[in-house]
């Protein structure tokens, strides 16, 4: 396909379309792999949610449980516990970050600056 020949309102209708279509299809991608994994796990005598929430390996590892046991584990939730602040901004020290995750912006200006991360240890 040659785009040379094409105006630059042309190419932004095209560009738009295929963009479309990609969202389309990558929709229509998810869609379907969903509904075969839903029904591979059915299969099996579980649901998505008990992959999500097990590691693979207490699954592996675990007996089979009673669709009893199944519906009374869903009611517990575990608290989360706050990081642990590691460091902060020493322009404003009430902004603070464990050290996992994105970095924030603050962070990453300091290193820009060739200053070492070490410095911001709270």
């Amino acid at each position: 396909m040659d785009l040379s020949s094409y105006s630059l309102p042309e190419l932004r209708r095209l560009q738009a379309k295929v963009e479309t279509e990609i969202r389309r299809r990558s929709d229509s991608t998810r869609r379907t792999l969903l509904k075969q994994v839903q029904k591979l796990v059915a299969e099996q005598g579980l649901t998505l949610d008990d992959l999500i929430d097990s590691p693979a390996t207490a699954a592996a590892a675990a007996p089979a449980k009673t669709s009893a046991t199944k519906a009374k584990r869903g009611t517990a939730k575990k608290a989360k516990t706050p990081s642990v602040i590691k460091y902060r901004n020493p322009a404003n020290p009430e902004q603070g970050w464990s050290g996992h995750g994105r970095r924030p912006q603050w962070v990453l200006d300091w290193l820009a600056q060739d200053k070492p991360l070490a410095e911001l240890a709270a």
